[in-house]
């Protein structure tokens, strides 16, 4: 889960102070001087939570907050306001030239995820209506060209290359020439990155930037690196002028360090978050979502946004008549499951449910191999097991279990949690019906167990 050992700190400490009816400065201290201890074993900078602990003392000592019916609340509302501000206030969005081709220079030290974001953000943006083209101007790290060329591929975006051997200053300006014959309204130049920031390197990047005159150029930092990525994006911000911030790794990083402190040291904003190896795996940032998930708040425009890109609707409106009938077969639940997956990794779905502490999902054992398990069983079955389970005598478990590479006792447990899922299914049907007819009965869910669990 992103931030998820600061997330758990957070929480914790406002927990205390939550249910309180009454609040005292001294309550505030105490608080203040958790959140500052957890901010800093974040590898937040430290005149950034100096300033931030400045800015919510000041607010939450008024009188309004001390008078208040609600205090703890009232302290914890300044808390999420001020962290929204200090990840920039709203979302800042990349901006396209009025006459194309806008060209996005992405610079970034090697190991980054430079490459792979160039992919990632072409893919994102082609959804949006332009039309990529990725240009490969790092010369120097083996292969660099040919991965490029692979993530091109596997997008279907094409990749301009000269080879090795030309000078990236050439091959950019090339690039442009090449974006305006074939009607590219979007050049991603990947730049060469180094191990550290060196004067070689600042210098190529300066002339690709003069010889080209990118719209934006992007910083891509690998976040899990802590206090040594904000020290880059100020030393690159300072020697190049960047116009905003791409965060990888953020899916590995317990700490948010990072995310807390590059737009505060910088002044630019993170436009960008890599959130997983797919190529899909990127979402713009949004400082206020990322306030309420660290706080333990919830995502809930996030969640309705990945469910509107992985669900069909029409599937959906009949896959809900088919529970409300108890017509659900195995059929319906895999593509059921393989819609869920398309929404991203179960923990972090999991973590934009209001309500959900990081650390109650440390206890939830989701182990997205037996989903895996799952969809084996279930395409090793004939048409008619999996409309039919009841059917499922003990020849055929042993049968199934040997075309899907598991156990009978995989398939006796799949077949146990979807008899459960449907009895689930009836019971919020009945309940439903009996609100609709003024009953107030209360109906159990039961022990249903989804199946990867």
């Amino acid at each position: 889960m992103v931030f998820e050992g600061l997330s758990n700190k957070l929480q914790e400490t406002i927990k205390k102070l939550k249910g309180k009816g009454r609040v005292t400065e001294k309550d505030v201290k105490e608080m203040m001087r958790e959140i500052k201890l957890a901010l800093l074993e974040a590898d937040v900078n430290f005149k950034v939570v100096k300033d931030f602990i400045a800015k919510i003392s000041e607010r939450a000592v008024g009188q309004d907050v001390l008078d208040s019916l609600t205090p703890g609340q009232q302290v914890i509302k300044i808390v999420h306001e001020e962290m929204i501000s200090l990840m920039g206030a709203s979302q800042s969005k990349v901006t396209f030239s009025s006459k194309p081709p806008t060209v996005y220079m992405m610079v970034g030290l090697q190991g980054s995820g430079k490459t792979t974001t160039t992919g990632k953000l072409s893919s994102l943006l082609r959804k949006q209506g332009k039309n990529p083209l990725l240009v490969a101007c790092d010369v120097y790290r083996p292969a660099a060209i040919k991965q490029l060329q692979v993530v091109g591929g596997q997008l279907d975006i094409e990749v301009f290359s000269m080879g090795d051997k030309t000078n990236p200053v050439d091959i950019a300006k090339a690039a442009i020439d090449h974006a305006n014959a074939k009607q590219h309204d979007l050049v991603i130049i990947d730049t060469a990155g180094r191990l550290h920031i060196n004067e070689e390197l600042m210098e190529e990047l300066q002339n690709i930037k003069g010889a080209v005159k990118p719209h934006e150029i992007l910083l891509v930092v690998d976040s899990m690196t802590g206090q040594d990525a904000v020290n880059v994006a100020e030393t690159f911000n300072d020697k190049l002028g960047i116009d905003g911030i791409v965060l990888t790794k953020l899916d590995g990083d317990t700490r948010g360090g990072a995310a807390l402190s590059v737009k505060a040291v910088t002044g630019k904003p993170i436009k960008f978050m890599g959130m997983g190896e797919k190529l899909s795996d990127i979402e713009p940032f949004f400082p206020d979502r990322m306030a309420s998930r660290i706080l333990g708040m919830g995502d809930v425009i996030s969640l309705i946004e990945k469910a509107q890109e992985a669900f069909d609707d029409k599937k959906a409106l009949e896959m809900e008549k088919k529970m409300r009938t108890q017509q659900f077969t195995l059929d319906d639940f895999l593509d059921q499951m393989q819609q869920l997956k398309k929404m991203g990794p179960l923990n972090q779905i999991l973590g934009m449910i209001p309500g959900i502490n990081a650390n109650a999902l440390k206890d939830v054992d989701i182990d997205e191999k037996k989903m895996v398990h799952v969809e084996a069983i279930i395409k090793s079955m004939t048409k008619k097991e999996r409309t039919d389970p009841s059917i499922i005598n003990g020849s055929r478990r042993k049968r199934i279990a040997k075309g899907s590479g598991t156990t009978v006792q995989q398939v006796n447990k799949l077949l146990k949690d979807f008899e459960g899922m449907k009895k689930m299914f009836k019971s919020m049907t009945e309940m439903g019906k009996q609100s609709k007819a003024g009953k107030h009965g209360k109906k159990g869910l039961g022990r249903f167990r989804l199946p990867f669990k």
